[in-house]
């Protein structure tokens, strides 16, 4: 696995990610693990830990590396696949190191935004002030990410994001965006901001599908000892995904 992480390492963090749980790493993070393979992206994934307490500090702990297993029907076998998902660079607790969190936004080769923050993640916080470090809402935290972004590259429209919320609620990422515009408009970030928010991002809908069965807790002794090594981050799933964007 050293050549792997190695390789990983040096790729340019082309993700921001809200949310570290086991349905993101089941599903995009094994998208993006799979075409790093095929050549197709060259990017790695940089996580954002959504609340105060998470797995951001037992992901770095193990260099963001995990094993994924898939298991179903596929063609009329049975399948049981593992593979290490090499596809995060880091993980960041806006909490315990904000300026960092807000970094990324610095960096010209960071271009997709995706999040899975709950159903509740997508939710206007009325006591949400523009100077929180961070803000406690999912919005508020986008909001002041994007304002970085603008006033770092000077409101090029180039280097807005491309958007896309995987939370199940109706209509994701236009809820997302009125949310983001309405504290922007609150916030008196101004009204350059609020045009670049608009024309320079791309804000997609999606639609999500594969079963994350998480954790295995009940088998974790027995893959332990099949696969050699202790993984607290060991992540399951059925084959079967679809995205809808």
């Amino acid at each position: 696995a050293n050549v792997k992480v190695n390789e990983r390492k040096n790729l340019p963090e082309k993700v921001l990610q809200f949310g570290e749980g086991n349905f993101l790493r089941g599903f995009v993070d094994w998208m993006f693990h799979k075409m790093n393979q095929q050549g197709l992206f060259n990017g790695s994934v940089v996580v954002v830990q959504p609340i105060a307490n998470g797995m951001a500090d037992m992901l770095n702990k193990q260099d963001c590396d995990y094993t994924l297993i898939l298991r179903g029907i596929q063609n009329g076998k049975v399948v049981d696949d593992r593979e290490i998902i090499t596809s995060i660079s880091r993980c960041i607790n806006p909490y315990t190191d904000f300026e960092e969190y807000l970094k990324c936004a610095e960096n010209p080769d960071l271009r997709v935004i995706i999040s899975n923050t709950t159903e509740a993640g997508i939710s206007y916080n009325l006591n949400d002030k523009f100077d929180d470090a961070p803000p406690s809402s999912y919005p508020g935290k986008l909001t002041v990410f994007l304002y970085r972004r603008f006033k770092a590259f000077n409101g090029d429209m180039s280097k807005g994001f491309i958007i896309i919320p995987c939370e199940l609620i109706d209509r994701n990422g236009d809820n997302l965006k009125r949310i983001v515009l309405q504290l922007a408009q609150e916030w008196n970030l101004g009204s350059d901001f609020i045009n670049w928010v608009e024309k320079a991002n791309a804000f997609f809908n999606s639609l999500v599908d594969r079963i994350v069965t998480g954790y295995p807790k009940d088998e974790i002794e027995k893959l332990t000892e099949e696969l050699g090594y202790k993984d607290n981050c060991l992540d399951t799933a059925e084959i079967f995904h679809f995205w809808a964007i």
